[in-house]
């Protein structure tokens, strides 16, 4: 792979940002974030990141309105990732390609990463094969 395959991170926690920001930067990613759900939109438009990594619990937007909206013009790999496993399927049915719940270690998400990508690139498009790990 020549260029490098970039993640928008999009969480209402700082620290989570920071985390993740830190081990996917290691892990070879370019990294993209936002604390805002009104700037992710925009975000996808102009920065074109190869997958998302979405927070659900946010306001004033939440996770699962930014994905809807996302679906009806995009198929953009989605990983939602937030403290609550019970939604994993619900995240699935709402259009995300997979889940993961916090806390995770970071070479769980780095290969749920490696996971999405792999399958929307194998299947020519995003959301054929949605996943979730529940505890």
């Amino acid at each position: 792979m020549s260029a490098k395959r970039s993640v928008l991170v999009v969480d209402d926690e700082p620290g989570v940002i920071r985390f993740v920001k830190i081990n996917l930067t290691l892990a070879g990613y370019e990294v993209i974030t936002t604390t805002n759900g009104e700037e992710v939109l925009p975000l996808i438009e102009s920065m074109k990141p190869d997958i998302m990594l979405l927070d659900v619990f946010m306001t004033p937007i939440t996770g699962f309105d930014i994905l809807v909206e996302l679906r009806t013009f995009s198929k953009l790999p989605v990983i939602v990732f937030t403290a609550r496993n019970d939604i994993g399927k619900t995240a699935v049915q709402e259009g995300a390609n997979g889940f993961i719940s916090k806390p995770f270690k970071p070479d769980e998400l780095i290969n749920k990463i490696h996971e999405i990508l792999d399958a929307a690139e194998n299947d020519g498009q995003a959301g054929n094969q949605p996943t979730w790990r529940e505890e």
